[in-house]
């Protein structure tokens, strides 16, 4: 009897664990179609080039170097002089970003993809800053190899009044992960998207 008894209450906590887990993944409302399309997306040439080439260009920095850069990137933000920021915008891959964020309509408000140092390889809007690395974006995904992905917590845009939360995944080329994009997804619109059963 107490053997059933402890069987039972095991079968409970692994019930409601699972429950737990479940609940937890899909806190933010992220469907598996869309996290697809950006696997799908994020994987065309464009992005896997850029991301070699900047990988090889980036290869021996040193972490005070990229902390320079970073530095760099915010002064910029702050002048009409911003070499290093127009260098990273005017990439090919900025541009196809910036058609993919405007091909959604509104359900993308901000993409942008790190090489394998964090540094920004492309982008869809100007970035606060250029080294994600030591942000939990880049550290739960590209250290953590190809299939990883990280869905903050949903946070509510001041100026818009929309919920929005990033999605974050390993990039990979098919022989391991070569580098990271974010998607910050206006949770307000996906949900209206859903509920018109458009998604």
């Amino acid at each position: 009897m107490f053997a059933k008894r402890n069987i039972l209450f095991a079968l409970v906590a692994v019930s409601m664990g699972v429950a737990a887990i479940q609940a937890r993944a899909g806190d933010a409302g992220i469907p598996d179609k869309l996290i697809d399309d950006i696997r799908g997306w994020s994987a065309s040439p464009v992005v896997l080039l850029t991301l070699e080439a900047s990988n090889k260009r980036h290869n021996d920095l040193s972490e005070d170097r990229i902390l320079e850069l970073d530095k760099q990137w915010r002064a910029e933000r702050k002048t009409d002089d911003q070499p290093l920021i127009t260098a990273v915008l005017a990439s090919p891959l900025s541009s196809y970003l910036t058609a993919i964020q405007a091909a959604s309509l509104g359900l993308y408000t901000e993409i942008f993809v790190m090489d394998n140092k964090g540094l920004n390889a492309g982008q869809s809007a100007i970035t606060s800053d250029f080294w994600q690395g030591d942000e939990a974006k880049f550290q739960k995904t590209f250290p953590e190899g190809p299939t990883a992905i990280f869905i903050d917590e949903p946070e509510v845009n001041k100026d818009s009044g929309t919920e929005n939360v990033q999605v974050n995944m390993s990039i990979t080329d098919g022989t391991g992960a070569v580098g990271t994009v974010t998607v910050e997804v206006n949770l307000t619109e996906l949900r209206r998207r859903q509920a018109a059963g458009k998604i």
